[in-house]
């Protein structure tokens, strides 16, 4: 059988990324909360800070005279730096360091909507689907920790609002598509803010990939099942962000960054057998979840081993289907670099694999995501018809992205 043949850069179709991240508005809240909350509510203070790694941890350091100018972002008890990290797109990788950082720091693409459909363009980047960055983290988890829920529920549904109607409104409808939080810390809550955004126009929303690290109700406890109603009611997806958990996998506490970095696959692993043991999956039949930035590499060896655990019946577990078999047409997986993910793609579904540039981090693309994109499937021997689900068709499928206008 001849290879495949692997479009040329230029004939590949613009990219859907589902995992871009935006910085929050500075003046959100204090423009969009009662002036008996701003106080509490999140607020930026300028002021010269240091940051370290120390101990598998960022730490940070305030009133330091000889420290960088920061923009700390405050929220009631919450006390949360902007660093370099957070959004050094179009900085050299040579260059990027984790230091403090004012928003001028960085891209105006980072945070303002006209340069960032801009620095799309640029990319080849038709749509993209952006998580929260700073204090608000990858589920909403700077709400969550407030002691205050009813502050913190204020604060989320002004970060939802903002999301729907400015960010991904005007202009942007169809480019830019909303991703809102819920109230992780009440799932009937949550279930409430789904229907009330889906009215709006948001179908995706941010999840934990392990409630249960942050001291919220596991997936098996069912607690969650008023949440996954209105999500399959509406035709929500579940997105799930590594580090969602608020927690990245590692091996000691002397350990490098890169051990953890490495590792990173890990939590989605975990989250996935937890979704297919806790029988959310089964009782669920039209939930879709996916994980960003979680690669796809080690999907057809987690299947087997469910497949093999579940076929034993050893595991405490009794289920009518598969676990492999579950997965299909319901779980998504999202890469950026994953050449053996690729390679493999036969051994579980090229229908389940989506794309990211993850602008504006360290380890995004920009602006050579189509560059990068063709490399892989190149080298993965991937002919046109995969490169388009893999770049565009299963992300339309995977979000229902038919009801912002996209269809091809």
């Amino acid at each position: 059988m001849a290879p495949s043949i692997t479009p040329a850069e230029n004939e590949l179709p613009d990219i859907i990324s589902v995992d871009d991240h935006v910085l929050e508005p500075r003046d959100l809240w204090q423009r969009e909360l009662p002036a008996s909350l701003r106080e509490r509510g999140p607020k930026v203070s300028r002021e010269r800070v240091k940051l370290e790694f120390k101990g598998g941890h960022y730490g940070f350091e305030r009133g330091v005279a000889d420290g960088d100018w920061c923009d700390l972002w405050l929220f009631d008890d919450l006390v949360c730096p902007t660093g370099l990290l957070h959004g050094p797109a179009g900085i050299p990788r040579s260059e990027q360091r984790n230091v403090p950082a004012v928003y001028e720091d960085f891209r105006p693409g980072t945070y303002e909507k006209k340069a960032r459909l801009e620095d799309m363009r640029i990319n080849h980047v038709s749509a993209a689907i952006n998580y929260p960055n700073i204090f608000p983290r990858f589920a909403g988890q700077g709400f969550a920790e407030r002691k205050d829920k009813d502050l913190a529920i204020a604060c989320l549904r002004i970060y939802n609002d903002w999301m729907i109607d400015e960010w991904c409104g005007g202009e942007a409808k169809g480019k830019l598509i909303p991703l809102t939080l819920i109230p992780l810390w009440d799932p009937a809550l949550a279930a409430e803010e789904v229907l009330r955004c889906a009215k709006k126009g948001s179908y995706a929303i941010a999840f934990s990939e392990n409630p249960s690290k942050l001291g919220f109700a596991s997936l098996y406890s069912g607690e969650w099942d008023v949440l996954w109603n209105a999500c399959q009611q509406t035709d929500t997806t579940v997105s799930m962000h590594i580090g969602s958990s608020s927690s990245m996998p590692t091996t000691s506490p002397d350990a490098p960054l890169a051990t953890s970095m490495s590792l990173y696959a890990h939590n989605a692993q975990a989250s996935l057998a937890d979704w297919i043991f806790s029988k959310t999956l089964s009782r669920f039949p039209k939930l879709k979840i996916a994980y960003a930035e979680s690669q796809a590499g080690w999907m057809p060896f987690q299947l087997e081993r469910m497949d093999s655990v579940w076929k034993d019946g050893v595991g405490g577990v009794e289920m009518p289907v598969a676990p492999s078999k579950q997965v299909k047409g319901h779980v998504w997986n999202c890469i950026f670099d994953d050449l053996h993910g690729l390679k493999a793609r036969h051994e579980y579904s090229i229908d389940s694999i989506l794309f990211e540039t993850d602008y504006p981090h360290s380890d995004g693309t920009f602006p050579h995501s189509r560059k990068i994109a063709h490399e892989l499937f190149s080298q993965a021997e991937m002919n046109a018809e995969e490169c388009y689900k893999v770049l565009r068709g299963n992300a339309i499928v995977c979000y229902g992205l038919e009801r912002f206008g996209i269809t091809e």
